[in-house]
């Protein structure tokens, strides 16, 4: 990790840690969504976004928004601005992952066919920055 730099790992709009999976549990059968009810959600989510900038030329999802269209369609209400400004604040992250982590939480609202982005949506988005410095080197 000492070895990414925290400008390029602000370039990185997910962060997922995933830890090995123990043997005992390889054999584990879980119930889990089916890839066809997973497949359905990413194909009403992408089609959310192509309707969203069917007249933006050059957008197609929301990971193409530049600061404008992140200003236009990734609007929260008070209590997101208050949980993203705490996250901010706390975790110590770059103007850069505020504009990602919008980004992401858009998609999520998205995946979750709600137009707004709400704040258990932003938590999420939050979530997935976990590799930033504060978090990984304190």
């Amino acid at each position: 990790m000492a070895k990414i730099s925290g400008p390029l790992l602000d370039r990185i709009d997910i962060h997922i840690e995933v830890p090995a999976v123990k043997v005992a549990e390889l054999g584990q059968k879980r119930p889990g969504e089916t890839s066809e009810a997973i497949r359905h959600r990413v194909v009403c989510a992408r089609e959310r976004q192509a309707t969203r900038f069917t007249k933006r030329s050059g957008l197609f999802a929301n990971a193409d928004m530049q600061s404008k269209e992140i200003q236009e369609f990734c609007k929260i209400d008070s209590d997101g601005e208050g949980l993203l400004k705490m996250a901010m604040t706390k975790l110590g992250l770059s103007a850069r992952a505020y504009d990602r982590i919008l980004k992401v939480a858009r998609t999520i609202a998205d995946l979750g066919a709600s137009d707004e982005i709400r704040p258990e949506h932003l938590g999420e988005a939050i979530q997935y920055r976990s590799l930033d410095r504060n978090l990984w080197m304190s």
